[in-house]
C-alpha cells in the first residue's frame, strides 16, 4: 500500500471514529431524563403501578426521547409535597390526588373527590366535555403546573373503624384519617380528621393515634394490612365516590415539548386513566374475599342515617369552600352545574339498570 492510499484509508477510519465519538454523546444529550414523584410507595398496587405504566408508555410513544425516573413517596420529597416539588423544579412531574393540596386552595379538591360528587365516568365527562380541564389548567397555572387525569380508584369504601358505627353520633370525637373535603364533613359530624400519607396510616392505627381510617378499597387496603389492627370494614364511602388521580407536569417542561410530544403525553395520561380504573375494578372483589374469608374482617354497610346526616353536612362544607377564594367559587359553580346534568342521566342509565339487574337476579 502506498503512502497516499494509506493516508486516505486511515483518514476515513479516523473520521468515522471521531464521528462516532461525537454522535454517541449527541444522542445521549437528546434524551430528556425526567423525575416523577408520587404520593404513594413505589410499586404499590394500583396507585403506584399507574405512574409506572404511564412512564413506560410515554417513553415508548416518544421513541425514547424521554426517560422518566420514578420516586416513591418520601424518596425525593415528602409524599404529600408533589405539587411543591414540581412548582419549584425539584421534580418534573408528580402523581397524586389533588386534595392533598387543599391547604393552598380548596379548589384542588374538586379535581380529586367531592363528597356525594362525581363517579369516575361523571368526572371524565366534566373534565373533558364540561369545562373542567380549562378550570384545572387555570388553577394549576398559578403553581407552574399543567395537570392531567391519570388514574381513578373507582368507588371507595367508607373505611376501617375500631368500633361499630350505628349512627352519625358515633363520629363525635372520632379521630379518623381522611383528607380533603371528606375530612371537612367528618369534622362537621363532630370527628377529628387527620391527613396522613398512606405509609403512615398503619403505624397510626397501631399506636392509637387514630381510631379509624379510609384509604381506597380492598385491593389497596389489603396491601397495607389494616386488617391486622382493625376488623370493622364499612361500605360504601360517601367521601370519594370516584377519586381521580392527577398527573402534574412542570409548565416550562410542558411548553418546551413539541406538539407531537404534548399529544403523546395527553394520550398516555388518558390511557392510564382508563387502565388504572380497570385494575381497581378487577382486583377489588378478589381482595375483599381474602379480607373477609382469610383474615376475619367484619364487613358492614354504613347506616342510611349516616349518609343522610353526612349529605346535609357536605352541602354546608361545599358552600363554605366555595367562599374561600375566587377560583374555588368558579370551580364550585361549574362542578355543581354539571353535577345536576350528570345525575339526571346517571339515574336513567346506570342507576336504573343496576337496580333492574339486581331485581332480575333475585
Amino acid at each position: 500500500m502506498d503512502r497516499r492510499s494509506f493516508l486516505k484509508t486511515t483518514g476515513v477510519a479516523a473520521g468515522a471514529t471521531a464521528a462516532s465519538a461525537v454522535a454517541a454523546p449527541a444522542i445521549a444529550q437528546g434524551v430528556k431524563e425526567l423525575k416523577l414523584v408520587m404520593a404513594w410507595p413505589k410499586g404499590f398496587p394500583g396507585l403506584g403501578t399507574a405512574p409506572e405504566r404511564f412512564a413506560r408508555r410515554f417513553e415508548a410513544a416518544t421513541e425514547g426521547r424521554y426517560k422518566i425516573r420514578i420516586y416513591g413517596g418520601g424518596e425525593l420529597v415528602p409524599a404529600l409535597k408533589g405539587l411543591d416539588a414540581v412548582q419549584e423544579g425539584t421534580a418534573d412531574m408528580y402523581h397524586s390526588a389533588e386534595y392533598y393540596y387543599q391547604g393552598k386552595t380548596p379548589a384542588f379538591s374538586f379535581f380529586a373527590a367531592v363528597p356525594f360528587g362525581f363517579r369516575p365516568d361523571e368526572m371524565d365527562a366534566w373534565i373533558h366535555h364540561g369545562g373542567g380541564q380549562e378550570l384545572w389548567d387555570e388553577l394549576s397555572a398559578d403553581f407552574n403546573v399543567k395537570p392531567f387525569l391519570c388514574g381513578n380508584t373507582g368507588s371507595q369504601m367508607a373505611g376501617w373503624f375500631n368500633k361499630e358505627i350505628t349512627s352519625a353520633e358515633d363520629f363525635k370525637g372520632l379521630k379518623m384519617r381522611i383528607p380533603g373535603l371528606g375530612g371537612d364533613v367528618i369534622r362537621a359530624l363532630g370527628g377529628s380528621p387527620v391527613t396522613l400519607a398512606g405509609a403512615e396510616i398503619l403505624p397510626a392505627l397501631q399506636s392509637g393515634t387514630i381510631d379509624a381510617t379510609e384509604w381506597v378499597g380492598p385491593y389497596n387496603d389489603l396491601a397495607f394490612g389494616f386488617y391486622k389492627v382493625v376488623k370493622n370494614y364499612y361500605y360504601p364511602g360517601f367521601h370519594e365516590p370516584g377519586a381521580a388521580l392527577g398527573l402534574g407536569v412542570n409548565r416550562q417542561l410542558y411548553e418546551s415539548m413539541s406538539d407531537a410530544d404534548k399529544a403523546a403525553l395527553q394520550a398516555c395520561a388518558v390511557a392510564e386513566n382508563n387502565i388504572d380504573l380497570a385494575e381497581f375494578n378487577a382486583k377489588n372483589a378478589q381482595a375483599l374475599n381474602t379480607l373477609v374469608n382469610e383474615h376475619g374482617v367484619n364487613l358492614h354497610e354504613m347506616p342510611d342515617e349516616v349518609f343522610v346526616q353526612a349529605s346535609k353536612a357536605a352541602k354546608d362544607v361545599l358552600a363554605d369552600a366555595a367562599n374561600a377564594d375566587a377560583i374555588t367559587k368558579k370551580v364550585y359553580d361549574s362542578y355543581s352545574a354539571f353535577r345536576k346534568i350528570a345525575l339526571e342521566w346517571s339515574k336513567l342509565s346506570d342507576q336504573s339498570y343496576m337496580q333492574k339487574r339486581a331485581l332480575a337476579e333475585g
